[in-house]
């Protein structure tokens, strides 16, 4: 059974490009759009690897991460957070609310396989 990635991801080019690589590589995506019932949609869909925006409409992917991370049942979940923002304070604040991995927009389609395979541990 193919491993399941959840991309949290308001921008629908993004969200295709991604869907498209990951999907290619054997992936199952699922995708979800909006930050305010994103925190819900992950752990009622119990994704191997979440791919999360920063900003979202409705709630910032920070936020998520971490209702995330005080959660019993998603603690330990791996989580890529995306951000069009280079600014290390971007960085240092994913890392600070427990992401396990961080990627700046643009990436590169090796940079994505790379990182969720990686946090999947293949």
């Amino acid at each position: 059974m193919a491993k399941h990635v959840l991309l949290v991801e308001d921008e629908p080019n993004i969200a295709e490009a991604m869907r498209y690589i990951l999907a290619r590589d054997g992936w199952r995506v699922s995708t979800h759009t909006d930050g305010t019932d994103a925190a819900q949609v992950i752990r009622a869909s119990a994704p191997d690897v979440v791919v999360l925006d920063v900003m979202l409409p409705g709630r910032s992917g920070y936020d998520i991460l971490q209702e995330l991370r005080a959660g019993e049942t998603t603690r330990r979940l791996p989580v890529l957070m995306l951000t069009a923002r280079s600014q290390a304070r971007d960085r240092e604040l994913a890392e600070r609310y427990g992401a396990s991995d961080f990627l700046t927009k643009p990436f590169s389609n090796t940079e994505v396989l790379a990182s969720v395979r990686a946090l999947a541990g293949l």
